[in-house]
């Protein structure tokens, strides 16, 4: 089955890239006087950037675009460690209640404004009331405040040792700074008005939703000192503009790179790598030696997978090899097994429940007899395919090739990227606009504790979407919150694991690596789940 699967994706890729390849480009909007400037990057993103709140949505697109306009009180490096960013440094008392943040001074809003305490107060506040981490956070939170302008004050019911991790997260919804004004809305309401503090600012009159974005240095901007490292040290903008351009197909983005009309394009799909590899004037590297876990999100509001005998049966059905090997390319270096619901690799994580749970089989008799046994009864099961993510679209077609084989009612649909995130947020039946499955992924770094791991949030409908509720995780994610960074935390781990292989919110799909295509002359890229803008500068 997986042959099947990587062959067809691999025919359908190489017609459309030679296609591409013969063509000569003239993409729209970007004219030859601007490939020749200097001082644009030109950038290929894997979708079209449609959401512009980081607050509303998780989505990665969302998350890149506001790494070039906001900033955030802590970085995370590649040790992991929490950084001072927009912080000039802290001070926490003995029992980890009282906290208070210095903000660092030059710190400005794209509007001309300064960066002051109460902003931060209320952006914190407003992203807890959506994000995992926050969620867990607040209720614990006695007072938020901003006893003068360059200090923020936490005072906690009880000890919270992991403030600072809570801050610097980088992925789901990183902890943005931005104007008061902002905070006053509602969480659940998207923004539209991008005034950031970051080394970028939003151009909103040349956006063009799905299409193009477009950002100019923000020369106010003052770097820190320290090296950069992922999201934490100096942020140097070294363009005067980044434009954004979304492609039609991989096509006609490797065109583009081939060219020379681009600079930069944000994720290369496997089978056009050797393009790139074999191109004398571009480079090929992983995006992010960390990696990420494929997902298979269930809706646990809605029949049949609100059922958790028929979520484990679907478990017992996946073989991650599959996925892998049709999303991520062959060889060890692109994707490894996983089965856990944490990254392999990182502290704290074994296998041993997902061994179990997780089988891998080749032969689905087993699968289909506790399917039957959980009492599927034929119910419409709505898989919805973002095509215009290589990654989550060969997921896609692996999963509704599994499912059809295991006798299951799909209802496949394909849509963008954008499409599909709004449509998630339907709660209802599938018969009226809901969902059954869908896919993404999430980066090691974002899922390497309980609280950073958004996808294992079991607050039920007031959580992520799928809505999943476990008063058992949530009891185990407040111990690890309980817990000091030093203490132990392996039977914390190892408790969530059992029992989240025994009421599943998803299905680890593996761990995979990313790889990014940049002009001979582009040189900076930091590793890191996002595309970050800074550091980046040509030679």
């Amino acid at each position: 089955m997986q042959k099947a699967v990587t062959s067809r994706l691999s025919r359908r890729t190489a017609l459309g890239g030679a296609g591409g390849l013969a063509a000569t480009l003239g993409l729209p909007g970007i004219s030859h006087a601007q490939r020749r400037d200097p001082r644009v990057l030109r950038f290929i993103p894997n979708t079209g950037l449609t959401v512009l709140d980081p607050v509303w949505t998780a989505s990665l697109v969302t998350g890149n675009h506001a790494y070039h306009v906001f900033d955030t009180l802590y970085g995370t490096p590649s040790n992991w460690k929490p950084a001072p960013q927009m912080a000039e440094g802290h001070t926490v008392d003995d029992d980890w209640r009282d906290w208070h943040i210095r903000l660092r001074e030059n710190l400005w809003f794209h509007d001309g404004t300064p960066v002051l305490a109460r902003d931060c107060v209320a952006s914190i506040k407003r992203w807890a009331r959506r994000d995992s981490f926050g969620a867990a956070m607040m209720p614990v939170v006695d007072e938020i405040t901003a006893p003068d302008d360059r200090t923020i004050r936490f005072r906690f019911k009880r000890r919270f040792p992991r403030l600072l991790e809570a801050l610097s997260r980088t992925s789901g919804l990183p902890c943005m700074m931005m104007p008061e004004r902002f905070g006053t809305v509602d969480a659940f309401t998207a923004i539209t008005e991008m005034v950031g503090s970051g080394p970028y600012r939003f151009l909103a009159d040349e956006f063009n939703p799905g299409s193009r974005a477009v950002y100019a240095k923000f020369d106010r901007y003052v770097p820190r000192a320290d090296a950069a490292d992922r999201t934490a040290g100096a942020k140097i903008a070294h363009f005067q503009r980044v434009e954004w351009h979304t492609m039609p197909d991989s096509s006609t983005a490797v065109a583009a790179m081939q060219s020379g009309e681009m600079d930069w394009w944000e994720s290369t799909p496997a089978d056009l790598r050797p393009l790139i590899q074999r191109a004398r004037n571009l480079r090929l590297e992983s995006k992010d030696p960390f990696g990420w876990m494929g997902v298979l999100r269930f809706n646990l509001l809605q029949p049949p997978f609100n059922n958790a005998k028929l979520r484990r049966a679907i478990l017992t059905a996946v073989n991650q090899a599959d996925f892998m090997q049709a999303g991520a390319a062959e060889g060890p270096e692109a994707w490894r097994p996983c089965r856990a619901y944490f990254p392999c690799g990182a502290p704290n994580v074994t296998e041993t429940s997902g061994t179990a749970a997780m089988p891998m089989p080749e032969d689905l008799t087993a699968a289909k007899k506790a399917i039957a046994e959980a009492g599927y009864n034929g119910e419409k099961i709505a898989l919805l395919v973002p095509t215009d993510i290589h990654h989550h679209n060969a997921f896609g077609q692996v999963s509704a090739d599994l499912l059809r084989r295991l006798g299951m009612n799909l209802d496949f649909q394909a849509m963008d990227w954008g499409t599909m995130i709004q449509r998630i947020t339907n709660r209802g039946p599938v018969e009226k606009g809901g969902w059954s499955l869908f896919h993404t992924a999430g980066s090691m770094v974002s899922m390497a504790s309980p609280a950073l791991n958004f996808f294992i949030s079991a607050t039920g409908e007031k959580g992520w979407t799928g809505w999943y509720e476990k008063p058992e995780v949530v009891a185990l994610t407040q111990e690890w919150l309980d817990t000091p960074p030093d203490a132990p935390q392996q039977p914390i781990f190892d408790n969530l694991q059992r029992v989240l292989f025994d009421d599943p919110p998803f299905v680890p799909l593996g761990q995979y690596t990313t790889f990014a295509s940049y002009g001979r002359d582009i040189v900076g890229g930091l590793p890191g789940i996002g595309s970050y803008p800074w550091n980046i500068r040509r030679v």
